[in-house]
């Protein structure tokens, strides 16, 4: 059995730039900034990392009220620049659709997310995008600015939500970048990394990723990596 845990971004989907332009948009209404993520990395990181970079960044107090502001603006923003179809790629990314449902089929197999999006954030992307059914619960970005904490927050998740041991014992962790191997390791979860991001299959396995795919295109080979995965230990 195991407990298989999706990145949003740059794994399931690309929404062609809505995320940080609406984050761009909303900070800019609510705290008087311009271009407040210009320049900053953004695959992998969460979003309230982000906001509390930008906060440094504006010389701003970074406080939870700040926090709640910013969220409130910034959710209706992406409902409306998700439509758009922005700059780069944009839509659900190769054999996402399929793969999902063969996943979702298994009785062997729990689904979540493991993202740094806001918890309402992810529900718009996915909901967009129609993906949103093959996901009951997941750990957000909300719940902690370290993606590596979210792993670990997961697993424990897991066991409220009812997974199984023989599932939570075999936690595979599929995303795109180097954050999502490192969260993968933190949580002693087998890492899965795809280079429909911003990062080469290459940049992955430098990373330390287990497995490295340029996509999740092919259906068989996903299935079989996560039949054989098997959990790391950290020492």
């Amino acid at each position: 059995m195991s407990l298989v845990l999706f990145d949003i971004d740059g794994t399931l989907l690309l929404s062609g730039g809505a995320g940080v332009r609406s984050m761009t948009r909303a900070f800019e209404s609510t705290f008087g900034v311009a271009d407040a993520f210009a320049d900053m990395v953004i695959a992998g990181r969460t979003d309230t990392y982000l906001l509390s970079a930008a906060f440094a960044r504006a010389g701003l107090p970074d406080t939870v009220d700040a926090h709640a502001r910013f969220h409130a603006s910034y959710l209706p923003v992406l409902a409306d620049e998700i439509r758009q179809r922005g700059r780069g790629r944009y839509g659900v990314l190769p054999g996402i659709e399929k793969l999902l449902a063969a996943l979702h089929e298994r009785d062997d197999v729990h689904l979540a997310l493991l993202t740094g999006n806001y918890q309402q954030a992810a529900r718009i992307k996915l909901d967009h995008f129609g993906l949103s059914q093959f996901f009951g619960w997941g750990v957000f970005g909300e719940e902690s600015a370290d993606r590596n904490v979210l792993g670990r927050l997961a697993l424990v998740r897991a066991e409220a939500q009812s997974v199984p041991p023989a599932a939570r014992e075999n936690p595979v962790v599929i995303g795109d970048t180097p954050d999502d191997v490192a969260c993968a390791h933190a949580a002693g979860a087998f890492a899965i990394a795809v280079a429909t991001g911003s990062y080469s299959v290459e940049a992955l396995q430098n990373a330390g990723a287990d497995v490295a795919l340029p996509d999740l295109g092919d259906t068989d080979v996903v299935l079989e990596t996560i039949r054989t995965a098997r959990r790391l230990r950290v020492s």
